[in-house]
């Protein structure tokens, strides 16, 4: 079967009908931002002139918000003091579109809050001061907590664990909840704190960064590959089905117990803040998996909600437009030097793109008068790749297969009009009737077709398939014809 796509509005549609049970340590997050330009007199330390604060809703709260904001709705359970910082987050949860929240409180301890001083001038973090009690809940906490918990997971498609080592999930939590959920049949996301994995056995997906990987299995964890060999032992102690390791400017590895590893590359951007990235991936990644992508589709739409989230200021959220935007990011090259025509000029764009780790895709047609059937497949092949290559026939080649009066518009003049789209990275001119050569030159991870081929029809797909790479078929929009526009426009009556 060809490999799911990431159409980004269906799979968008399946996220807003889906729940998430998102449990784990809340916690109220204040940035003070302002402008440092002394040292104090009293002590050789920055003095800020504190110009502005937010307040937001941080720890696995934070997750929650994203949860919401990407469109799914979250059933939260956390645990909050009887403070006043407790009720501001009772509040800000009660009041927040798309969340449901089962708080309990704990009137023993605090509830845990952050303020980070920010410089503005510089972007950089100069001081962050904690409140906390960073002790497991007692016994008599841990049953309310899995009193809350147990009844909701009926509701959810997911659950998602954050644990932040603040003393929601305990051992005993973590086990009633990991083991009634999967009785229930449902997948479990623990993004993990303590080096000891095997307390989340049975979860789903495990979700630790470069930092708590290499520390939980005792390896330098410095590549892909690193990761992939030190997965095998802590997979089997955590009976897990995968796990993902973050590296923030290095992208995102995921390791299942079935099938290759995959690795994404990070997306360019200019990080202004990485407090929450990490409760972002979480989020996409269960609204992803609950809408039922497939692991591949999921990392990718981390990958990008984490682009976006760095990208802010405090602890941010993502919404489904900024992640649509950033999946589909505009065009980085101007039309005309989208078009290659040096001899060398391909060869030298894909050894960039592959030292730089990109994923390539490849899709072909005449491309005669662009309409949207045309439109939506080559938006969709570049969603299922990093860089999007469009082969072209020429025009000899056009009049080969459509008759002596096409082309309608010549073979520049078409591949300046795909350039032109943001969707496309490089347009390929070819002179022969199939571009089974020109897919032999830059054997693609992906060769995307519309969906009127069936797989074994597709040319080339013996030559991707056989490099590891994957045939990808995307539904084609019914009434759209270049060959009807043509007879149409010269007084058919097509």
């Amino acid at each position: 079967m060809p490999t799911p796509i990431l159409d980004f509005d269906a799979l968008a549609q399946a996220i807003s009908g889906r729940t998430v049970l998102c449990i784990g340590d809340i916690m109220l997050d204040e940035f003070v931002y302002g402008e440092v330009s002394r040292i104090s007199p009293e002590a050789p330390t920055p003095v800020i002139a504190a110009q502005r604060s937010e307040i937001h809703i941080g720890g696995a709260g934070n997750v929650a918000r994203n949860i919401a904001s990407l469109g799914a709705r979250c059933v939260f359970v956390g645990l909050v003091g009887e403070d006043d910082a407790g009720r501001q987050l009772a509040s800000a949860l009660a009041n927040h579109a798309g969340i449901e929240s089962a708080l309990v409180c704990d009137p023993s301890r605090p509830t845990t809050r952050k303020v980070r001083f920010v410089s503005e001038h510089f972007s950089t973090h100069m001081l962050r001061a904690d409140w906390e009690q960073a002790s497991a809940a007692s016994e008599e906490v841990e049953t309310r907590l899995i009193e809350a918990i147990l009844p909701q997971i009926a509701r959810a498609d997911i659950v998602l664990l954050s644990d932040y080592a603040k003393g929601v999930l305990t051992a005993r939590v973590i086990r009633h909840t990991i083991d009634a959920t999967r009785a229930a049949g449902k997948p479990v996301i623990v993004d993990p704190k303590s080096l000891n994995w095997a307390i989340y056995r049975g979860a789903t997906l495990l979700t630790p960064n470069r930092k708590e990987f290499a520390e939980a299995t005792r390896s330098r964890a410095d590549t892909p590959k690193d990761i992939v060999d030190a997965s095998e032992d802590v997979m089997r102690l955590a009976d897990c089905e995968a796990i993902l390791v973050t590296q923030g400017e290095h992208g995102m590895t995921l390791v299942p117990r079935q099938g290759e590893a995959v690795h994404v590359p990070a997306f360019p951007v200019k990080v202004r803040d990485v407090s929450g990235a990490g409760d972002t991936v979480a989020a996409a990644l269960a609204v992803s998996i609950a809408a039922g992508a497939d692991w591949d589709t999921a990392l990718r739409m981390a990958s990008a909600a984490a682009a976006v989230a760095v990208g802010k200021q405090g602890t941010a959220s993502v919404s489904a437009a900024e992640l649509r935007r950033k999946i589909l990011p505009h065009a980085t090259l101007a039309a005309e030097e989208k078009v290659v025509g040096a001899p060398g000029a391909l060869e030298a764009q894909l050894a960039e793109w592959k030292q730089e780790g990109l994923r390539v895709g490849f899709t072909n047609g005449c491309f005669d008068i662009l309409h949207p059937g045309h439109v939506k497949v080559l938006t969709a092949a570049r969603a299922a790749c990093d860089r999007l290559i469009v082969g072209l026939n020429s025009d000899a080649s056009v009049r080969r297969l459509k008759g002596a009066d096409r082309p309608v518009q010549d073979e520049r003049a078409r591949a300046e009009v795909l350039a032109a789209l943001e969707a496309v990275d490089l347009v390929v001119i070819f002179e022969d009737d199939t571009p089974i050569d020109l897919i032999r030159r830059i054997t693609p991870s992906v060769l995307v077709k519309g969906g009127d081929y069936t797989r074994e029809q597709v040319v080339g797909h013996e030559v991707v398939e056989a490099t590891g790479g994957t045939v990808v078929l995307v539904d084609i929009l019914k009434g759209f014809s270049t060959t009807a526009l043509v007879h149409r426009a010269r007084g058919g009556t097509k």
